[in-house]
């Protein structure tokens, strides 16, 4: 491993500032997020006779799964292979893949399907009771299985909130916001301060004490100006573990979906997903004189990875200079039956697409990179856990095959719990919070962030750019407000941690002087063999980001 001395923000705090918990309570396992990650760990936690308590910044239905439209990728088909999945998954990742997670991915992700059947999800089958199956961009096979047409996210969200909610040893703490990780004298996670929204005293801010603590807060996507993440996708996992002293990892790979609904030029926030399996039904995209500009681009052409097509468009757009390409599914059958959501969100915004072509463009939407874990779950921090979109367990490397997201928070939501029911150590109590760094930003400097790394740090990038977001958010940091002018709340909170997970994006892009994946470095624009490697990411006690190359395969999360 290797240091670099890339320019990058410093001063950022190394500790949220919020009053001291006014209440707590008590579970063996606290599971922070409630998405498919987080819900399938609390159930196995559960199966292994531990108490837990799920705490979710909105409502249990309110997180990121239950937008996800494609569905879930596993080998079913008798033609199709575990190997075929694992080959797909790694020329998507372009050599940052890690090869036994991939091969945990693929080989346990058909048994944790049926599993998540058996708690109750329905799909969509043909009339003799078969799983239908689907591709989608990057697969070679018919694997992707889907729920409603193109309502698969929320048909999984609907049925693990309904076995959570039956199981009366899960304590659910609805729209309470994470802070900090609490840890105990040897440095292990011993739970987590909150701030419960809306309810209680005016701070509304407690501790669930825990022996152990699972991050599965989902993604980073409203670093972005637009951004196909809901409003709660604000990177808290990611920086309350940065905080806590965890590595990230690879998190200059973020992935823009290549097809989002444009909604003109003043958009900001979540826009409506057009889901790539419109695509692989036989929609098809075109620039604005009518042409189809994927043929000839790659062989899969519409199907090609998504890293791949969301360069296309950019390039076009660049080219003609245009905020927004077309999508042409007129000749879908049953569209409407097949994906009524689309349909319905297209129709909302005045198209529809069995009639017009449908305006689209690249949007922030998935987040490769994460807190680093090990095949198990395991960060850098003992007793804390990062599961989902949150963590980077090596499966996606430099850009995320479509549909593997949802299978492996179920694959590593097992591997957690089976974790879990190994061992845990009795609860101890937490310390005292160690001295370090403290400020919060101004809610009026969020748009700043989101403009800064819309503008600076998306899909398209350059060392001029990146050098000046760093300076942007670098003013932003030395500006954070501490003592009596700080007014902590969740909007200060939010803008505090996007301005983290900001920096640290933003210092490994700027180190990654190649393209590869979902990176895109106009000034460097070959993929290079010396950098098949991850960035590691720490934040230091004095609020200062470092980064360390890591060859891939060598781990860096240490035996607890």
């Amino acid at each position: 491993m290797t240091s670099l001395a890339a320019p990058s923000v410093t001063g950022l705090p190394t500790r949220l500032a919020a009053p001291a918990p006014g209440w707590e309570l008590s579970a063996d396992v606290c599971v922070v997020g409630s998405g498919v990650a987080g819900l399938c760990v609390a159930l196995h936690a559960r199966a292994a006779g531990l108490s837990v308590a799920v705490v979710t910044k909105v409502r249990v239905d309110d997180g990121s799964t239950r937008w996800a439209q494609g569905g879930i990728a596993a080998v079913l088909d008798p033609a199709d292979t575990p190997e075929a999945h694992a080959r797909d998954t790694e020329v998507a990742g372009v050599g940052l893949c890690e090869p036994d997670a991939v091969s945990a991915l693929v080989t346990e992700g058909p048994a944790r399907l049926h599993q998540l059947i058996d708690w109750g999800a329905a799909f969509d089958r043909d009339p003799s009771g078969r799983l239908l199956l689907t591709r989608e961009g990057g697969h070679s096979a018919d694997r992707i299985v889907h729920a409603g047409g193109d309502a698969t996210g929320s048909e999984v969200q609907r049925a693990l909130h309904a076995a959570v909610r039956s199981d009366p040893g899960i304590t659910l703490v609805e729209h309470a916001m994470v802070l900090d990780l609490l840890t105990d004298d040897a440095g292990r996670a011993a739970g987590v301060t909150l701030h419960v929204l809306g309810e209680g005293t005016e701070d509304g801010v407690g501790a669930v004490r825990a022996r152990a603590v699972v991050l599965a807060t989902g993604g980073m996507g409203q670093v972005y100006a637009a951004t196909t993440n809901p409003s709660v996708s604000t990177g808290d996992g990611v920086a309350l573990g940065l905080r806590a002293g965890a590595v990230a990892t690879d998190l200059e790979f973020v992935q823009f979906h290549p097809t989002s609904l444009y909604l003109g030029p003043g958009a900001r926030g979540q826009q409506p997903l057009v889901s790539e399996a419109l695509r692989g039904e036989g929609a098809v995209l075109r620039d604005g004189a009518g042409e189809r500009f994927m043929v000839g681009v790659h062989p899969l052409a519409e199907l090609a990875p998504r890293d791949v097509v969301a360069k296309a468009i950019t390039r076009v757009q660049l080219r003609d200079g245009v905020d927004h390409v077309w999508l042409d599914a007129r000749s879908v059958p049953g569209i409407e039956q097949r994906f009524p959501t689309i349909v319905a969100s297209c129709r909302v915004a005045g198209v529809d697409p069995s009639t017009d072509l449908v305006p689209v463009t690249p949007a922030a939407h998935y987040a490769s990179g994460g807190l680093v874990t090990d095949l198990a779950g395991r960060t850098t921090v003992p007793g804390l856990y990062a599961c989902g979109e949150v963590a980077c367990t090596g499966v996606h490397g430099a850009n995320r095959l479509a549909s593997n997201s949802l299978l492996e928070g179920l694959v590593f939501a097992a591997r957690i719990g089976a974790e879990l029911a190994r061992s845990l150590p009795p609860a101890m109590p937490a310390r005292a919070a160690v001295a370090g760094t403290s400020g919060l930003l101004d809610p009026a400097g969020r748009r700043a962030v989101t403009e800064t790394m819309s503008g600076r740090v998306a899909a398209l990038r350059s060392g001029a750019g990146l050098a000046e977001a760093t300076a942007q958010l670098g003013a932003l940091a030395a500006g954070l407000a501490t003592g009596p002018g700080a007014t902590p709340g969740v909007d200060s909170w939010e803008a505090t941690d996007l301005l983290t997970v900001a920096s640290a994006l933003t210092a490994a892009a700027t180190a990654r002087r190649e393209t590869r994946g979902c990176h895109w470095r106009e000034d460097h624009p070959d993929t290079e063999a010396d950098w098949r490697v991850h960035l590691d990411v720490r934040l230091d006690a004095d609020g200062a980001l470092r980064l360390i190359r890591r060859p891939v395969g060598e781990p860096v999360v240490a035996p607890w």
